[in-house]
C-alpha cells in the first residue's frame, strides 16, 4: 500500500504542479477564459491513463501461467525504465520548468488557426506523461501484491497529491519541492531495483531464464516474509527471503550505477548518460 501510495503521491502532485502552473500563468497574464480549455486537456489525459490500465490489467488475467509470468516480466522491466527516467528527468527539468511551461503556452495561444485544441493537446500531453508513467508502475506493484491494499494506497496518493495541487495554486501551504522530490527520487531508486529482481524472477518462472539460480542466501530464519517486517520489506522493495544469485546480482547491477549517477552534481550526471549514450 505504501509504495503505490508514495509514487501516486509523487506522480500526482508533479502533474498537480504542472497544471497549477498553466493555470497561474493563464491568470496571470489576463487569460483565464482558457482555463476551462486547459481541463479539457488534463481530463482526456486522465481518462486515457485510467482506460489503458483497466485494459491491460483486465486482459492479461486471462493468460495462460508462462505467459503471465513472461507479461508481469516485461511490465517490470518497463516500470524500471519509466521510474528510473522519472527521477532523472524530474533531476534535469526541476529548475526550469516553470519557464518551459509558460513558453509552450504562449506557443500554443500564439497559434492563430487552432489555439484551443493546441492548448489542449499541450496539457493533454505534458498530464498524460505522467499518467502513463504511474500506469505502468501500478501494472507492476499490483501484480506483485494483490487485493485492495495497492489500489486503495494509489487511490490515497492521488488523492492527497490533488489536495496538494489545489493547495498551492490557492497559495494555502508551502512545500519544499525540492527536499521532497529528492527523498522520493532515492527512495524511488530501491523500489525499482527491487523490481529488476522481480523480472529475473518472472522471466525463470516464464522458462525464458534458467542460470544462476542457486539460492544466494538464506534469511527465513532471521527475516522471513511472513513476518510483518519481511511483508513490509517484500510489499516496498520487493524483499525475498531466499533470493537467487542472479536475483541479488540484477538488484546491485541497477542499484548501484543508479545511486552513483543520483549522488553526482547535475552537470557530471548529464556528461555521464551523454557518454553512455
Amino acid at each position: 500500500m505504501f509504495v503505490p501510495f508514495l509514487i501516486m503521491l509523487r506522480e500526482g502532485l508533479e502533474a498537480a504542479l504542472i497544471v497549477s502552473l498553466i493555470a497561474g500563468y493563464l491568470k496571470r497574464t489576463q487569460r483565464g477564459q482558457w482555463i476551462g480549455v486547459m481541463w479539457v486537456g488534463v481530463v482526456a489525459a486522465a481518462a486515457l491513463c485510467l482506460g489503458l490500465g483497466i485494459f491491460i490489467n483486465e486482459t492479461t488475467g486471462e493468460f495462460p501461467q508462462k505467459e503471465q509470468e513472461l507479461f508481469e516480466g516485461i511490465v517490470a522491466v518497463i516500470a524500471v525504465f519509466v521510474l528510473t527516467w522519472m527521477v532523472f528527468w524530474m533531476r534535469k527539468v526541476s529548475r526550469n520548468v516553470k519557464g518551459q511551461l509558460e513558453q509552450k503556452v504562449d506557443q500554443a495561444l500564439n497559434n492563430k488557426s487552432n489555439h484551443g485544441w493546441a492548448l489542449i493537446l499541450m496539457v493533454f500531453f505534458a498530464v498524460a506523461r505522467e499518467g502513463l508513467e504511474s500506469v505502468f508502475f501500478l501494472l507492476a506493484a499490483f501484480q506483485q501484491d494483490v487485493g485492495m491494499m495497492p489500489p486503495l494506497g494509489a487511490i490515497l496518493g492521488l488523492g492527497t497529491a490533488i489536495i496538494l495541487g489545489f493547495l498551492l495554486y490557492w497559495g494555502g501551504i508551502r512545500l519544499n519541492l525540492a527536499l521532497f522530490f529528492k527523498w522520493t527520487s532515492l527512495f524511488i531508486l530501491f523500489v525499482a531495483a527491487g523490481l529488476a529482481a522481480g523480472a529475473v524472477r518472472a522471466f525463470h518462472e516464464a522458462g525464458l531464464w534458467n542460470h544462476f539460480q542457486e539460492i544466494a542466501f538464506d534469511l527465513s530464519n532471521v527475516l522471513s516474509t511472513h513476518s510483518l517486517s519481511g511483508t513490509l520489506l517484500e510489499g516496498i522493495f520487493g524483499y525475498q527471503e531466499t533470493p537467487t544469485v542472479s536475483e541479488v546480482a540484477m538488484y546491485f547491477i541497477y542499484l548501484i550505477p543508479a545511486l552513483v549517477l543520483f549522488f553526482m552534481p547535475p552537470g557530471l550526471t548529464a556528461r555521464a548518460t551523454n557518454n553512455i549514450r
